[in-house]
């Protein structure tokens, strides 16, 4: 008898347990002691003169994702992601990159991992304006060792990676924003990091020049599929970037998983008025629309993806007058009808992942 074959998960990058930094006198006490742990933020500073800026945190990091972390101000998200070069220094909890304990790098490893293993993308783009476009690429390998000569040629691969070809020899100053993230971007590239840390590094660009540089990401992650963790307070970036979504609040994640279920089966009251305005067709995938195909529905009809949107779902139905089938390997795994598809994005069809039978 054959045994069911269990999915495949990628092993973790990263991996945070139970992680808590805590600012102030005396920080260390906090995490270990339940009734102050159990303090919201006014009332752990007006115990302790402390605040917690993230608190109790556990997650992975799969390899090849895009892991984002996502809350509004003051949230803890950039606190968060500082902490996993130490950066930040916790307070409490571990962090591991590919099994090794962060906590205990000594300095010489912790300049390895921020040199190597995991480069960091800023909001602020930190060029040096005295270089020019290469040069400020390839100041990361100058920093390694590398040679002029290697490290200009690898550089210059990079500008033309990040769509700066021709601008090698621009200073920053005659760049515009969008045009400078790219050099920060292909600077982190050019060191050819395990994992890339992003810090809200499009939130001071014009709309226009931020979607062009979320384009980007997505097009880097499909070519390269780099694993990168991306910090954001913009939820519709989140959605779009994010393989896995952290939402935080008062420095902890409140819910963890897919942009689907986080639209779809929203953890609590927060999180629901968090997507409340979400366009629901555009996140949801057919899945949460199906249903068991009837009789000859299995047979004919437009096919979709089980990954295919409901948006997707919507046009191929409203295309066709027919229900539409959802299929993978030439199998029917059922199908979506005008109602189901209506019920998902007024918001009264069943969670997403179960609405299959």
């Amino acid at each position: 008898m054959n045994t069911p074959t269990a999915p495949h998960t990628p092993p973790s990058v990263f991996a945070v347990r139970d992680l808590w930094k805590v600012f102030g006198p005396k920080a260390d006490r906090v995490p270990g002691d339940a009734g102050l742990a159990a303090l919201d933020a006014a009332g752990l500073r007006a115990r302790t003169g402390c605040t917690a800026a993230v608190r109790d945190v556990s997650f992975d990091v799969r390899k090849g994702e895009v892991f984002v972390v996502m809350g509004l101000s003051g949230s803890g998200k950039s606190t968060l992601v500082r902490c996993l070069t130490r950066l930040i220094e916790p307070t409490s909890g571990t962090i591991s990159i590919d099994g090794e304990d962060v906590l205990s790098m000594d300095a010489g490893r912790l300049r390895e991992l921020r040199r190597h293993r995991a480069a960091m993308v800023f909001q602020h783009f930190g060029l040096l304006p005295h270089r020019s476009v290469l040069d400020n690429v390839a100041y990361g390998l100058e920093i390694q060792g590398v040679g002029r000569a290697a490290r200009r040629e690898r550089a210059a691969e990079f500008v033309t990676k990040v769509g700066l070809e021709g601008m090698e020899h621009r200073r920053p100053g005659q760049l515009s924003g969008g045009q400078q993230q790219r050099v920060g971007l292909a600077r982190a590239l050019a060191v050819d990091p395990e994992v890339l840390l992003f810090d809200e590094p499009f939130s001071a660009l014009d709309p226009l020049i931020r979607r062009d540089m979320q384009e980007e990401v997505v097009r880097l992650h499909r070519e390269e599929g780099r694993t990168m963790v991306f910090i954001t307070h913009d939820l519709s970036e989140a959605l779009r970037l994010g393989d896995r979504i952290a939402l935080m609040r008062d420095g902890r994640i409140v819910q963890l998983g897919t942009p689907e279920e986080i639209v779809g089966s929203p953890a609590d009251d927060y999180v629901r008025d968090f997507v409340r305005d979400v366009p629901r067709e555009q996140v949801l995938t057919v899945r949460a629309a199906m249903r068991p195909a009837r009789s000859t529905e299995s047979e004919a009809g437009p096919a979709l993806a089980p990954d295919a949107t409901v948006h997707e779902a919507i046009e191929a139905v409203a295309r066709t007058g027919e229900t539409a089938r959802v299929v993978q390997d030439g199998r029917c795994l059922g199908v979506v009808d005008q109602a189901a598809l209506l019920g998902v994005v007024a918001g009264v069809a069943a969670p997403a992942g179960k609405a299959a039978a």
